[in-house]
Formats: structure tokens, C-alpha cells, sequence
């Protein structure tokens, strides 16, 4: 039995094939060049029995959903549309959570246990918490290091647009630098801040995990973040999966 979750971001759709617990093959397409013929590339040599998909991006579903019908003969089933997160939602308006955060909920407590923060590093940088009676309680929402990026080159007259990268230098000495340096070090500062507060309401005990991609350079910069798991939505989909 192969399945193959599939995780639709603003950026990028992540793609990893399971059998059972474990990846057997991962890849990634961007988000706006996505078509069906690169995805039949990709999974080369593999069968894949049936699907699963999370997704924030609507209309790029639909495209993707009817590939899979004739490039596979597989209907994937949609979180939140067929497949409910079996997670308590104790957000105060339950249906405006992201189903991508709710896997992530879920995968975390199911892999690392409760209390829990999870911060995810994508195009949004988001912080989930799970409470220590394994609910979903709420989180943060802001806007991600290449969301930052292009609002410094578009929103000012002189700042250059600089790729993501690690900073040289803690102060920085010219523009580009200055910008890494206040890019990499903020969102790791903020990230330590920020979890740090939220364990002081739901148990110092609660881990840190961190995901997404740019989850890597950050961490290198972040004191508090205890794990990474850059497949944590990926193997969220195969647990809930697993459940129906």
C-alpha cells in the first residue's frame, strides 16, 4: 500500500509517498508551475494505491485532484472537506483554522505529546499550541521571511531585493547584510520570545517544534526550539490517513 500525501502551500506542494510509516520518496513543485505531467516525473517507478491531500490554495486543488483521477485512477481524499482532523478544536471560531495548522497540531501531539508549540516557517510563519489536554488551542499568524523580503524591495525606494541566506555578520555592515541580519536573527529572536511566553501559560514542559522551509536557517539562530521536522505535515497526512 503506497500513498502519497500531498501538502498545497502558497509557495510550494510538498509530495511524499508512505508506505506505512516511512518516506520511500519526497519532492517538491512550486505552487504556481505545478502541472500533471512533472508530478507523473517525479513519482517515476512508484504505484500509488490512494491519496491525501491538505491544501490552502483552493483552486490549485481542483487542478491537482482531477491529475490524480486520470494520471492514477486515485480520488484523494481532502482534509477538512472528507477527512475531519481528529483533533479538539478550541478555537473560538473552530472553521477559520487552517487545516494545514490543524495536521500540524495533530502530527505534533501524535509524535511528541502535549503540552506543544508548533512553529511553522513557510510563507506565513505560524505558531500552533496544543494544550496539555491534547486541544488545539490557538495560535499566531505572521507574515513569512520572503514575504518580508519583497515588502522591503517594493514598499522602499533604495533597498535591494536579497536572497535568503545565512547572515555574515550579527551587525551588519552594508545593506544587504543589514537586511539578513535583521531578517535571520528577528524571526529566531521572535521565535524564542514568543514560545517562550506561551509556555509560561501552557507548562514550561512543552516542546518546540519547528517546520516548514525555512525552519533550517532559522533554527540555527533560535535558542528555543527543541525539534525539527521539516515532514511534519507530510506525516500528519499518513497518521490521519491512518485513521479512517
Amino acid at each position: 500500500m503506497r500513498l502519497l500525501a500531498i501538502d498545497i502551500g502558497n509557495t510550494n506542494i510538498n509530495f511524499a509517498v508512505f508506505k506505512g510509516n516511512k518516506i520511500i520518496k519526497k519532492f517538491f513543485i512550486p505552487t504556481k508551475s505545478y502541472h500533471t505531467a512533472g508530478l507523473k516525473k517525479k513519482i517515476g517507478k512508484f504505484n500509488i494505491d490512494d491519496a491525501v491531500i491538505c491544501s490552502v490554495v483552493p483552486a490549485v486543488t481542483k487542478v491537482l485532484v482531477k491529475g490524480l483521477k486520470n494520471a492514477f485512477g486515485v480520488r484523494p481524499y481532502i482534509i477538512g472537506k472528507d477527512i475531519k482532523v481528529p483533533i479538539k478544536n478550541l478555537y473560538r471560531k473552530p472553521h477559520q483554522v487552517g487545516q494545514d495548522r490543524l495536521v500540524n497540531a495533530y502530527a505534533g501531539v501524535r509524535i511528541y505529546g502535549a503540552p506543544l508549540v508548533v512553529i511553522d516557517f513557510g510563507t506565513a510563519v505560524t505558531f500552533d499550541v496544543v494544550s496539555k489536554n491534547k486541544g488545539y488551542f490557538g495560535g499566531m499568524i505572521l507574515p513569512g521571511l520572503d514575504i518580508s523580503l519583497d515588502a522591503l524591495k517594493e514598499r522602499t525606494a533604495l533597498l535591494p531585493k536579497v536572497k535568503l541566506t545565512n547572515p555574515k555578520e550579527f551587525i551588519g555592515r552594508d545593506t544587504r547584510n543589514s537586511i539578513l541580519s535583521g531578517m535571520v536573527y528577528g524571526f529566531a529572536a521572535l521565535a524564542d520570545d514568543l514560545s517562550g511566553r506561551i509556555k509560561q501559560g501552557i507548562g514550561q514542559r512543552a516542546q518546540v517544534i519547528g517546520t516548514g522551509g525555512n525552519i533550517r536557517l532559522i533554527a540555527r539562530y533560535s535558542k528555543k526550539i527543541d525539534k525539527i521536522d521539516s515532514d511534519l505535515t507530510l506525516k500528519g497526512l499518513n497518521l490521519i490517513y491512518n485513521t479512517i
